[in-house]
C-alpha cells in the first residue's frame, strides 16, 4: 500500500456563511492541492469535506495519515463518536440528532477503502501544510463560482 499524507482544513466567512475547504496530498515528491467552496455552509461541514475530497482523490487503496486542526473531525473518528452515532441511528444522544450525516456517511465509506489514521495539529501554529490548507480554503470562499451545499439546509 502506498503511504500518503493528507493535510486538510475548512473555513467559513460567518458560521453559517460562505465556506471553503483545502487539502494538500503528499506522496514522495508528488504534491496535489485541492479546494472548493459553497455559498452557505458551516465550518464543520468544510472540515469534514476537506478530508473527504483528499481521500476521494486517491486512485487506489492507500495507507493515509490525515492531519487536521479540527478536533471535531479528529475526535469524531479517533474516539469512535461517528460509529456510535451511526449505531444509534445518527443520534448523538436520545434527544439530539448528529449533524452532517451525509458527510460522515461518505467519510465512513472511504475509511473502508483506505487505512487511515487522523492526527490533530494546532491551527495557525506555523505548520506549513496546515497553513497552506487554510489559504486554499479561504481563497475558495472568495471565488465567484461557489456551489450550493445541497445538504446544508436539510441538516
Amino acid at each position: 500500500m502506498r503511504a500518503v499524507t493528507i493535510y486538510t482544513d475548512g473555513a467559513c466567512s460567518g458560521n453559517p456563511g460562505a465556506g471553503g475547504y483545502g487539502a494538500v496530498l503528499l506522496y514522495g515528491t508528488a504534491r496535489k492541492e485541492l479546494s472548493g467552496g459553497f455559498r452557505k455552509t458551516t465550518n464543520n461541514r468544510m472540515e469534514v469535506l476537506g478530508v473527504i475530497k483528499g481521500l476521494e482523490a486517491l486512485k487506489e487503496p492507500c495507507s493515509v495519515k490525515v492531519y487536521s486542526d479540527s478536533k471535531y473531525v479528529v475526535d469524531a473518528i479517533e474516539k469512535g463518536w461517528v460509529k456510535k452515532w451511526q449505531r444509534q441511528g445518527w443520534m448523538r444522544n436520545p434527544k439530539e440528532k448528529a449533524s452532517n450525516v451525509d458527510l460522515w456517511e461518505r467519510l465512513l465509506a472511504l475509511l473502508e477503502i483506505h487505512e487511515v489514521s487522523f492526527i490533530w495539529v494546532k491551527g495557525h501554529a506555523d505548520n506549513l501544510e496546515n497553513e497552506r490548507c487554510d489559504q486554499l480554503a479561504r481563497a475558495a470562499i472568495l471565488k465567484n463560482t461557489l456551489e450550493n451545499d445541497e445538504n446544508y439546509e436539510t441538516m
